[in-house]
């Protein structure tokens, strides 16, 4: 619970990992800092949680595997999008996914804006790339789409920041 005694806001950072080049880890850690420190909400960043539930010998192996021995990649990255997928069905109230050419080339992030959307969960979405180049499926399942990180920090410290009038710090659809 939080000070106030209402219960956590749970995002989850959606975005390129397998394609991007730093892993998908700096937007992820920049964000985490202002939704934990500056709205108080609870975080889960895909990048950083690389353990999820595989062995130590999945968790080593698992990208060479790819193109070694294809039967047992999909059968590690199965429990991954798992994993991911059940984060995002039952501990998330909203997802932020960064769009961009290496999102655009994996599976992944159109997957889980995807699942949000199905589940009325809202869907932030960063356009890091021209709008005519993006999908139209993962523009259309969000919820509002920007610019830039700092237009969404603005629009969810309006949402959730202690200005706000709202009574709760449900996530508005």
């Amino acid at each position: 619970m939080s000070e106030d005694r209402r219960p956590f806001v749970k995002a989850y950072l959606s975005g390129a990992i397998e394609h991007s080049a730093d892993g998908g880890r700096k937007w992820r850690e920049d964000l985490a800092v202002f939704l934990r420190e500056g709205l108080g909400h609870e975080v889960y960043d895909p990048a950083a949680d690389e353990r999820k539930n595989l062995t130590e010998e999945e968790l080593a192996g698992f990208r060479r595997w790819k193109l070694e021995d294809p039967t047992r990649f999909r059968e590690v990255v199965r429990k991954i999008i798992a994993w991911d997928l059940d984060r995002i069905e039952s501990d998330t109230d909203y997802l932020v996914a960064l769009w961009d050419r290496a999102a655009s080339a994996g599976g992944g992030t159109a997957a889980e804006v995807t699942l949000a959307y199905r589940l009325g969960k809202p869907v932030y979405l960063v356009l890091a790339m021209p709008a005519a180049e993006a999908s139209g499926w993962v523009l259309s399942a969000a919820t509002e789409v920007f610019d830039n990180l700092g237009a969404l920090e603005s629009r969810l410290r309006e949402n959730f920041g202690p200005d706000s009038r709202r009574e709760d710090s449900a996530p508005l659809r």
